[in-house]
């Protein structure tokens, strides 16, 4: 903290990037962000966004979102651009006013506070644009809103810092929860989709510096991390295959990924029947003792059920000592060793 204050002060600012690069799982803690913010203005620094769009006109936008006229959703983002361009901006001594009037129950000044700021979400929404395939920009708008109502409700204008300000970070913890949630089979932490998106975007940027795919001790030096850092990046990165892909010729639809993964848990064909005949072997050579030293070396060696149990529990289930059981025990075991099978079982 101390390093972004001073940094700060002899800017006059921090930007947004910077105190994640600080504190990368601060979104997840609103209360230290506060607090963060109080110190930022008792010092003077502001805390500023690199870019926007909130002064664009609707075509503006779409063009530098990439959405064409042809394209499916151009119309409904033009449609909702104009509508929220009819909110005009306030002024800090209005933004103060609805504060302090929703701090009374004014329902209508939530209202107006969050309008005037439905053009911020379009301007951090849009940067998300494309780390998932199942959101699209509309989406990503619409889990801003939540963010933004969610900051309306929790806004303290004692504090002194901007409103804009403090919804930028509910706002941006609302969208990077939505692609954990919902971009992946296998839910990521917040905090490492952000890291996740940095490191693609470092690793597209020195692809095109190298004319090569970087290698993972330059991209740590690049993101300052360590290289293990790097490799659980990439790891958490694989995409999930569902094993019923299809693998072969696009005629052949009877093939899938998961004909081809073998399952630990079940032994291999000749495993199994090794297994099956060392059981049928060992069931016969039981089968020539006594009924009580047959079952307690089944419980002994949890031959029934796959519990071994102890001589005291064995004793018990007998109504004899444990001592007793031991000698029985002994006695069997001398039994199969003569027994004219057992040389069989050598060989497993």
């Amino acid at each position: 903290m101390d390093r972004l204050l001073v940094h700060g002060k002899e800017r006059g600012f921090v930007t947004y990037d910077e105190i994640l690069k600080e504190f990368p799982t601060i979104e997840e803690n609103i209360v230290f962000l506060e607090d963060l913010y109080v110190k930022f203005s008792v010092a003077g620094i502001d805390v500023l966004e690199s870019g926007g769009m909130l002064d664009l006109h609707p075509e503006e936008t779409t063009k530098k979102l990439g959405y064409g006229r042809t394209d499916g959703g151009y119309d409904s983002i033009q449609i909702y651009l104009k509508e929220i361009g009819q909110y005009p901006l306030i002024s800090a001594a209005e933004e103060r006013n609805l504060a302090q009037r929703i701090e009374r129950g004014d329902i209508e000044a939530k209202n107006l506070l969050a309008r005037a700021n439905l053009r911020l979400v379009v301007s951090i929404a849009k940067k998300y644009v494309g780390r998932s395939p199942d959101l699209t920009l509309l989406d990503l708008i619409q889990e801003g809103n939540l963010g933004l109502f969610k900051a309306v409700d929790k806004f303290d204008w004692t504090k002194g810092y901007k409103f804009s300000t403090y919804a930028t970070w509910w706002i941006r913890q609302a969208i990077t929860r939505a692609l954990a949630d919902q971009s992946r089979t296998i839910r990521v932490p917040v905090h490492m989709v952000e890291t996740i998106a940095k490191y693609k975007q470092v690793v597209r940027r020195l692809s095109q510096d190298l004319g090569r795919d970087p290698l993972p001790e330059e991209i740590a030096i690049e993101m300052g991390l360590d290289v293990d850092k790097v490799y659980h990046i990439e790891k958490i990165d694989q995409d999930t295959v569902s094993l019923e892909s299809p693998v072969g010729d696009e005629g052949d639809e009877k093939s899938t990924l998961g004909d081809f993964v073998s399952d630990d848990k079940i032994l291999p064909p000749d495993q199994e029947s090794s297994r099956r005949i060392l059981s049928d072997q060992v069931k016969e050579i039981l089968g020539d003792l006594s009924e009580k030293e047959r079952r307690i070396l089944e419980m002994r060696h949890g031959l029934t059920d796959g519990v071994t149990h102890t001589l005291e529990e064995v004793g018990q289930q007998f109504g004899v000592t444990r001592e007793r059981i031991r000698q029985i025990e002994a006695k069997a075991h001398e039994k199969i060793r003569q027994h004219e099978k057992s040389a069989r079982l050598k060989s497993y």
